[in-house]
């Protein structure tokens, strides 16, 4: 299962970097080919789905190598026993509210399918809204992995790192 799990972290550097990459091309399209009096307004409609995509892969990535933004400052001072016992507490409420976010972001999706781009009317917004479940789905996955290696003793307590 890690093997999988770290097949999954490549993939998603891999599609984060493409993902970027194209939204900025298409951008620079869309800007010149404005400037040449022709715009391409999907562009900015393909833009937004990627920057949508990536913005939730990427986040995934830095909770991956524990580079989120965190205030230890209170945390630190406290023993280990208690640092890990808050680290559990944060893994859980972050789990509650990534399910929360799987469940009521695949409804947003569900209900968003009828909606288009303007630019790109036979495309369904659902592909940027399910953006949203998909994201919180990586998170979760992430989430377990770090919470099974703390258990295990492999994990770092983020406090502590």
């Amino acid at each position: 299962m890690r093997t999988l799990y770290d097949m999954i972290g490549k993939v998603e550097a891999v599609v984060a970097g493409i993902l970027l990459i194209l939204m900025v091309l298409l951008i620079f399209a869309g800007g010149l080919a404005r400037l040449a009096a022709h715009p391409l307004n999907w562009t900015i409609d393909f833009a937004t789905c990627f920057f949508a995509w990536a913005c939730f892969i990427c986040a995934d990535i830095a909770w991956r190598r524990d580079s989120l933004m965190s205030i230890d400052l209170l945390t630190d001072r406290l023993p280990t026993h208690a640092q890990r016992a808050l680290t559990y507490l944060n893994y859980m409420i972050l789990l509650a509210f990534l399910a929360f976010v799987i469940i009521y972001g695949t409804q947003l999706a569900w209900t968003s399918r009828a909606r288009s781009f303007q630019g790109i009317p036979w495309i369904s917004y659902s592909w940027v809204t399910a953006s949203l479940p998909s994201g919180a789905l990586l998170l979760m996955l992430t989430t377990v992995f770090k919470t099974l290696d703390l258990r295990q003793g492999r994990g770092v307590i983020p406090s502590a790192g």
